[in-house]
C-alpha cells in the first residue's frame, strides 16, 4: 500500500472525523499535527483534515467518506 499522510491537529473536531472514517475502512495514515511546524501551518490552517498520497503527491480535503478515499487511492 502506498503511503498515506493526513494532516491536522489536536482537538480538531473536523480532523477525528476524518481519522474514524479511514479507520472505518482499515486505512492506516501516517499523522502529522501542522501545528509543530510552522510551514505546515501556514500551507494547512484552513484546509484541515488533509489526506496525502506520498506517492504522488495528490491531496484529498475535507470533507471526504469512505468513498470519496477509496476512489482517491484507487
Amino acid at each position: 500500500m502506498r503511503g498515506l499522510i493526513l494532516y491536522g491537529t489536536s482537538n480538531c473536531n473536523l480532523c477525528e472525523q476524518a481519522k474514524a472514517t479511514l479507520r472505518g475502512i482499515g486505512v492506516a495514515v501516517e499523522l502529522i499535527d501542522i501545528a509543530q511546524d510552522d510551514v505546515l501551518l501556514e500551507h494547512y490552517c484552513t484546509r484541515i483534515p488533509v489526506l496525502r498520497r506520498t506517492d504522488n503527491d495528490l491531496e484529498l480535503g475535507w470533507p471526504f467518506d469512505a468513498a470519496a478515499v477509496k476512489r482517491f487511492l484507487y
